[in-house]
């Protein structure tokens, strides 16, 4: 296993092979981080997460929200959103992140982990709604968080630190050789915010 822990270089590549992750470390300011922290913690229409898993509906701790610039259908773990109208701090949150890595975006995932108890297990990225081999740009806020990759053949795996303000790429065909997750921890007691900005391919959306 690499570990990769306080070195931003938005050039280097994370993974050995197939795909691409690149962390450019913290992108604002702690005053900044917090202000849109804040922001986003009290206006963003949070939701428990559902899921159905053998059959069964989940609602997990966790909560969620999906943003977009029209009315996308986004479904993953069987279950079905629809996005919600961009708000102030996502679009300025999203410009900025198009200034930084030249990529665009349409639409916004994001998650509300309550404290370290709360994670993500394994999984990628691959859903039909998204862009193929779409970049997708991933901000993080509040609580700092361990992040983890792993091959999907090799189970070679690639661990960094998501600080507070920071912003990881995954690109290329990362989502389909590569699994990731927010593995639980019992040493995190504060929230953490996370926002994956996406494509939605036209076709797939919601007419």
């Amino acid at each position: 296993m690499e570990l990769f822990e306080n070195r931003p270089d938005p050039e280097f590549n994370l993974l050995p092979q197939d795909g691409a992750v690149n962390y450019y470390g913290k992108i604002f300011s702690q005053e900044q981080a917090d202000y849109f922290y804040n922001k986003l913690l009290h206006t963003i229409e949070w939701k428990n997460d559902e899921a159905i898993i053998f059959g069964k509906k989940i609602v997990t701790k966790r909560k969620v929200a999906w943003y977009g610039e029209e009315n996308f259908e986004y479904t993953y773990s069987k279950t079905t959103k629809n996005a919600l109208p961009w708000t102030k701090e996502l679009l300025e949150l999203k410009n900025t992140i198009e200034e930084k890595t030249g990529e665009t975006f349409n639409s916004c995932l994001l998650n509300l982990y309550h404290d370290g108890n709360e994670g993500m297990a394994y999984h990628s990225d691959g859903e039909k709604d998204l862009k193929k081999n779409g970049a997708i740009a991933s901000l993080s806020f509040g609580a700092e968080r361990r992040f983890s990759f792993k091959h999907k053949t090799t189970k070679e795996k690639v661990e960094l630190l998501l600080e507070n303000g920071s912003l990881l790429m995954m690109a290329g065909t990362t989502q389909t050789f590569w699994l990731h997750r927010l593995p639980p921890t019992k040493k995190i007691f504060g929230p953490r915010i996370n926002l994956t900005f996406r494509t939605i391919e036209k076709e797939h959306k919601n007419k």
